[in-house]
């Protein structure tokens, strides 16, 4: 029987980042969205204004994406220790994030609608009411945009062997719960500068159309966010250009043993870290798994390596 100590060719399988600031935020945020969700709704019914309920029931569909964010952190944190989790549970977080920008979509498919439904039947808009009651709405999303620090936008991983710190370091899962907010502050603006324009100059029509343009914004980014979601659920990172630096790596570091890469599969793991398995196929009899590894060991967001050497007669 085998007796020797493992725990030196063993680790956890915990990839994600430090995302308790993330998760407080989002969770502060969801309750402020919520409370002005109930507010508009509030002073849609007592000022008889069909703009403002709708506003109010838009930024409904933004509490609940949030607070699926704010979810999202929460089980990725509880079940980071289950084994049945091959990588770990940072694609919860991910999955978060493509299931909010699901909902933007669902959102700008609303805002359509809407906006079709008051062109053909315009109603009458309490413009000075619903003026006011959209600014505190922009100011509520602006506080909510600070709190959630840009969306994790700028967090960049500083390696100086490399330069791909544009997508290291990106929490797609409060990125998603940024462009929620970002979304309604400028469905925000546009009913301002829509509801100004009604007010001040009889332009009816101005409102509606300005929730058609605010929809094409908001669908816009959702594009954006399902596909880079989309990208790290469904593994596709081998044009990442740290798969052909690895390919080199491995395959300059061991000329000397004609040493070639057969194989090589790198995905996402967390934020900033990698996974690779490879397989090699070299001349050397001593080639060991630690040798193939310190080739390519500047690499610190390759967290997870596994190596399979054949090996081949010269000649």
């Amino acid at each position: 029987m085998h007796t020797h100590d493992l725990s030196g060719w063993q680790h956890e399988h915990r990839f994600q980042g430090d995302s308790h600031a993330a998760e407080r935020s989002t969770r502060l945020v969801m309750w402020i969205t919520a409370a002005a969700m109930l507010l508009e709704i509030g002073a849609g019914w007592w000022f008889n204004s069909m703009a403002l309920l709708a506003d109010g029931w838009h930024m409904s569909s933004h509490a609940v994406a949030i607070g699926l964010s704010a979810f999202a952190y929460a089980a990725a944190r509880r079940y980071a220790g289950d084994r049945r989790f091959a990588f770990g549970t940072w694609k919860i977080e991910v999955l978060g994030g493509f299931a909010s920008a699901l909902f933007l979509l669902g959102v700008a498919v609303l805002m359509v609608v809407g906006s079709l439904e008051r062109l053909w039947s315009p109603v009458a808009i309490h413009y000075k009411e619903a003026i006011v009651v959209a600014v505190l709405g922009l100011l509520v999303n602006l506080l909510c945009a600070r709190l959630l620090g840009g969306g994790g936008a700028h967090h960049h991983h500083d390696h100086a062997h490399h330069d791909h710190a544009h997508d290291h370091g990106h929490d797609l899962n409060l990125r998603s719960a940024y462009l929620h907010v970002v979304a309604d502050a400028a469905t925000s603006v546009l009913a301002i500068v829509a509801l100004a324009g009604g007010w001040l100059y009889g332009w009816a029509w101005l409102d509606p159309l300005m929730g058609i343009v605010g929809a094409v914004l908001v669908a816009s980014w959702a594009r954006g966010l399902l596909v880079e979601t989309g990208k790290v659920l469904l593994d596709r990172e081998m044009d990442h250009p740290v798969v052909d630096e690895i390919r080199e790596g491995v395959e300059q570091g061991l000329a000397d043993s004609e040493t070639r890469v057969a194989d090589l599969h790198v995905w996402r793991v967390g934020q900033g870290a990698y996974a690779c398995a490879l397989s090699v196929v070299t001349h050397s009899s001593t080639l060991t798994p630690d040798d193939v590894r310190a080739t390519f060991s500047m690499h610190e967001e390759i967290r997870h390596s596994t190596i399979e050497i054949h090996r081949c007669a010269a000649g």
